[in-house]
């Protein structure tokens, strides 16, 4: 009988362990992933020769993901090309950015026009003019400004987000959207499949026992956990828009006593850009299970002159687009600089180019400054973050771990010029895997804003000393360097 039992489990070993070596075959010949990538599940594959297709089953596998996401690409495209045809007036897009009055605002800032070309031409993203912005630095005061929009709506309220959490602020949100609901304002809510998993049926019956509508986005399958719709929109009567880091959930009030203060970046937006974010969440909405969303004025109402011209652009990037245009956004902001770039992230994961810009910018003399929490939610990817820091570190940027709370902002400002602020991480996940989008502003005082709060983040963070880091333990640094060699997992 021992015997017996001893040969099933030599059997189920062997089994497990070819099925290994042809998911590592699988992943090098037929997956066409990034080196980096590849050579990472390679590791996996072979460091857990037993479970690790488990692994990759998970966290690895892209199944239909060429095909599903090249189909939504197909599908938004035509939203857009008809959305140019039905509002040619909200195109600009026929245009030259010489043609474009107003383009260059700035002194001294040439390089603004190809800036704007190459984020026009990598995903269809139109250049506004026409817009005011307020800039929301915590979560408290951005969602009793959303509240307000709320219960002002009059036609409609879309949101999308990644997180919407079944708590106190999540109910008093849902409870808000339900009563406009029953006044007869048009309500629709998407979140994402995997993020929300937890929430109670009951949750989201709140709104659709009101008339209102919710979908998920790319509902779980098993434990598949890639692909989410990181996305934050919301979208007022097509004049008011939102968007940035803040997902719906207490502890972006700093209700959570893990976290505490939770530091943050999202905007408030009134004017053309709006339309931008109401396209964005249509090609999202259409893209669930159910009747479309179809391209209606109410929807694009047109906008009133702000007395503020603030230039900007809405980029978003993911499986469903062509180009990683963030991540391109990233790196052109680092290379145009030509005085300071100020970067906050929760999540420091960077390719290579990128990594490679920000170190030759401080070699070049440009103040580079980088904040990353210091109480971390994920510890290996923290890890991996300090990886990345160390060798930015001996090349003149200055890193700093944040202590005041959990800082979840996703920004980046250059010279005092243009600030991106949106909801995509600087990792590779956002670059690759996640559904993204972020507002490029091309504008001194909003980008002096944000400026102003890096200066008061970095008196709440502390610096990361060069010395401080060549001197740290021997289990710090082996655990920093297996999670560098699996960052482009993380």
């Amino acid at each position: 009988m021992v015997t017996l039992a001893r040969e099933f489990f030599v059997i189920g070993a062997l089994i497990l362990y070819i099925t290994n070596i042809i998911f590592a075959i699988f992943v090098v010949f037929f997956e066409k992933k990034n080196p980096g990538v590849t050579w990472a599940w390679l590791m996996v594959l072979v460091l857990v020769p037993y479970f690790g297709f488990l692994f990759y089953m998970v966290l690895g596998f892209e199944g239909r993901k060429h095909k599903v996401f090249g189909m939504k690409l197909t599908e938004d495209i035509k939203l857009f090309d008809e959305f140019v045809k039905k509002y040619p007036r909200y195109a600009q897009d026929e245009k030259s950015m010489d043609e474009i009055d107003g383009i260059i605002p700035i002194e001294n800032t040439a390089y603004l026009n190809n800036f704007v070309e190459m984020n026009k031409n990598s995903g269809r993203n139109p250049y506004r003019q026409n817009n005011s912005v307020k800039v929301f630095h915590e979560g408290n005061t951005k969602f009793e400004s959303l509240l307000e929009d709320i219960r002002n709506a009059k036609i409609f309220v879309h949101m999308e987000y990644y997180l919407m959490h079944d708590d106190a602020l999540g109910k008093r949100i849902m409870e808000a959207l339900a009563e406009k609901a029953r006044q007869g304002v048009e309500v629709k809510v998407l979140y994402d499949g995997m993020g929300n998993a937890r929430n109670k049926p009951s949750f989201k019956k709140i709104l659709l026992n009101a008339g209102g509508e919710v979908r998920i986005f790319l509902p779980p399958r098993g434990i598949r956990v890639n692909y989410r719709d990181h996305r934050k929109i919301a979208v007022i009567d097509g004049r008011i828009g939102y968007v940035g880091g803040l997902n719906i959930g207490d502890e972006y009030i700093g209700q959570k006593k893990r976290f505490g203060f939770w530091r943050d970046s999202h905007i408030r937006v009134i004017g053309d850009a709006v339309k931008d974010l109401e396209l964005r969440f249509m090609m999202d909405w259409n893209f669930t299970k159910g009747e479309n969303i179809g391209l209606e004025e109410k929807y694009f109402p047109p906008a009133e002159k702000q007395a503020r011209n603030v230039n900007m652009q809405i980029i978003s990037s993911g499986p469903d687009t062509q180009w990683n245009s963030i991540l391109n956004g990233y790196f052109k902001m680092v290379t145009e600089a030509n005085r300071n770039i100020y970067i906050a992230t929760p999540y420091f994961v960077p390719d290579d180019s990128l990594l490679v810009a920000l170190r030759t910018a401080a070699l070049s003399g440009i103040d580079v400054r980088i904040i990353i929490p210091g109480k971390p939610d994920h510890p290996f990817v923290h890890s991996s973050s300090l990886s990345y820091m160390g060798e930015l570190i001996e090349a003149g940027v200055k890193c700093y771990e944040y202590r005041k709370g959990f800082i979840h902002a996703k920004v980046m400002t250059i010279d005092g010029i243009i600030t991106s602020v949106g909801t995509a991480n600087m990792d590779i996940r956002s670059f690759s895997l996640n559904f993204e989008v972020n507002a490029f502003i091309y504008d001194k005082e909003v980008t002096s804003e944000f400026e102003k709060q890096f200066l008061i983040d970095f008196e709440d963070c502390d610096e990361i000393q060069p010395e401080e880091y060549r001197n740290r333990g021997n289990f710090e640094k082996v655990k920093e360097a297996f999670a560098r060699l699996i960052s482009p997992l993380l």
